[in-house]
C-alpha cells in the first residue's frame, strides 16, 4: 500500500488559484507585479463594487414582483460576496502564517495510524468539493434557463445599466456579457469565501485527532524519552491554538455575514416559492436557491462542530498515556497541559455565533420566523 504524502497545503491550492483570478493574492505574484496590481483593482471596481451597485439600482422597481424577488436574492447574496470577499483580500496575509503552522504540524505526523487519519481528510474535503459543485451547478443553470426562455428581450437577473439596452442590441449584448462575466466572477469568490473556512477547519480536526494518537503513545517505548514526547505533543497543541486562533480571526466577520444572509435568503426563497412566483423555471430556480443557501453554511458548521469535539476530548488522551510510571517532573507538565486543555475552543462568528450545527439549525429557525411574519403580514 503506497504510503501518504502529508502535505495540508495542496489542500489550499484551488483557493490561491481562485484569489488569484479575483485579484487578491498579489502576495504571491512576482512576475508582472504591477500589471497583476492593475488587474485587481480593475476586475474588483468593474465586478466586486459594480456588480452589487448595478443590481440594488433597480430594488423594487422592477415590471413585475417575480423579478423584484429575483432581483432583492441576487442583490443580497453578491453584497455579501462581495463585503466577504473585502474581509478576506484584507487579511489574506494570515494565510500565509496558516500555511507556516500546518508545515510544522505535517512534520510530526508519524506512523500509519496518524497517516490513515490524514489520508480520511482527501475524502472528506472532496465531499466538501462536490457539495459546493452541486449547489452552484443547478443555480447557474436555472438562472440561464429561466433568462433564456423568456418571451421577450430582458436580463439574467433584474438590473440598471447607464444605457437602454432593451432597445439596442449592441448593448443588449454588452449587458448580457457583463451580467454573465460578473456571475461567474461573484461564484468563484463565492466558492472561496465559504469553501476555505470548511477546508482549513477540516485540517485542523485532522490534526487535533493525530494529536491524540501522539499522546497515547506517550511513554509506551521505553527507548524514547517520555517527557520529551509530552514536550512535543505539548508544542503542537500550541501550534494547533494558535492555528485555530488565527483561523477564527480570519473567517469571524464573513461567516456572521454568511448566517444572516442565508437566513434572509431562504425565507425570501420560501416565500416567493409560496405566494409570488408562477413561472415554472423560476420556480425551480427559487426551489434549488432555497436548498443551496443552507448547504453553503452546512459544511464549515460540521467541521466547526468537530473541532469542538476533539478539543474537548486532549485531555483524555493525556490520561490515556503511559503517565502513572514517569517522573514528578513529567506528570506536573502533564496535568498543566490537561489544566489548560479542559478551556473550550469554538469558533466564533462576530463574536456572537458559534460556528457550530446548532447555529446551522438556528439560522433555519430563523428564517422560518422571518417567514411566519411574511405570513402574518399578508393576513
Amino acid at each position: 500500500m503506497p504510503e501518504v504524502r502529508v502535505d495540508s497545503l495542496e489542500f489550499f491550492k484551488s483557493h490561491w488559484t481562485a484569489w488569484r483570478v479575483l485579484g487578491v493574492a498579489s502576495l504571491r505574484i512576482e512576475n508582472w507585479k504591477q500589471l497583476y496590481v492593475c488587474y485587481s483593482i480593475l476586475a474588483n471596481v468593474l465586478v466586486t463594487l459594480c456588480y452589487p451597485v448595478h443590481l440594488g439600482m433597480l430594488l423594487f422597481r422592477n415590471r413585475t414582483l417575480t423579478e423584484d424577488i429575483l432581483n432583492l436574492t441576487t442583490f443580497a447574496t453578491c453584497t455579501a460576496c462581495s463585503v466577504k470577499c473585502l474581509l478576506y483580500a484584507y487579511n489574506i496575509k494570515d494565510v500565509l502564517e496558516m500555511e507556516r503552522l500546518l508545515r510544522l504540524l505535517d512534520e510530526r505526523v508519524a506512523g500509519p495510524v496518524q497517516r490513515g487519519i490524514y489520508g480520511q481528510v482527501r475524502v472528506q474535503l472532496r465531499n466538501v468539493l462536490y457539495v459546493f459543485i452541486g449547489i452552484y451547478l443547478p443555480c447557474a443553470l436555472f438562472a440561464e434557463l429561466s433568462f433564456l426562455f423568456k418571451e421577450e428581450r430582458g436580463l439574467m437577473y433584474p438590473a440598471w445599466f447607464p444605457f437602454d439596452w432593451l432597445h439596442s442590441t449592441r448593448n443588449y449584448y454588452i449587458a448580457n456579457a457583463y451580467q454573465i462575466v460578473g456571475i461567474t466572477f461573484q461564484l468563484l469568490q463565492n466558492y472561496v469565501s465559504d469553501c476555505f473556512p470548511a477546508v482549513v477547519l477540516c485540517l485542523i480536526s485532522s490534526h487535533i485527532k493525530m494529536l491524540y494518537k501522539r499522546f497515547e503513545e506517550v511513554g509506551l517505548d521505553p527507548a524514547r524519552d517520555a517527557e520529551k514526547d509530552l514536550e512535543a505533543c505539548i508544542t503542537d497543541h500550541k501550534h494547533i491554538l494558535e492555528l485555530f486562533r488565527r483561523v477564527e480571526a480570519f473567517i469571524s466577520l464573513p461567516m456572521l455575514i454568511q448566517f444572516t444572509v442565508t437566513a434572509l435568503n431562504v425565507c425570501i426563497g420560501i416565500a416567493a416559492l409560496v405566494f409570488f412566483v408562477s413561472e415554472p423555471m423560476s420556480r425551480i430556480y427559487f426551489i434549488f436557491y432555497s436548498m443551496a443557501m443552507p448547504l453553503q453554511i452546512f459544511p464549515s458548521c460540521f467541521f466547526g462542530t468537530d473541532n469542538e469535539y476533539w478539543f474537548g476530548r486532549l485531555h483524555y488522551a493525556a490520561f490515556s498515556c503511559n503517565w502513572h510510571n514517569q517522573e514528578r517532573s513529567f506528570k506536573r507538565k502533564m496535568m498543566l497541559f490537561v489544566e489548560r486543555s479542559l478551556k473550550r475552543s469554538t469558533a466564533v462568528a462576530g463574536g456572537m455565533m458559534r460556528v457550530h450545527l446548532d447555529t446551522f439549525f438556528s439560522t433555519l429557525k430563523g428564517a422560518y420566523s422571518l417567514f411566519t411574519i411574511i405570513i402574518r403580514m399578508r393576513k
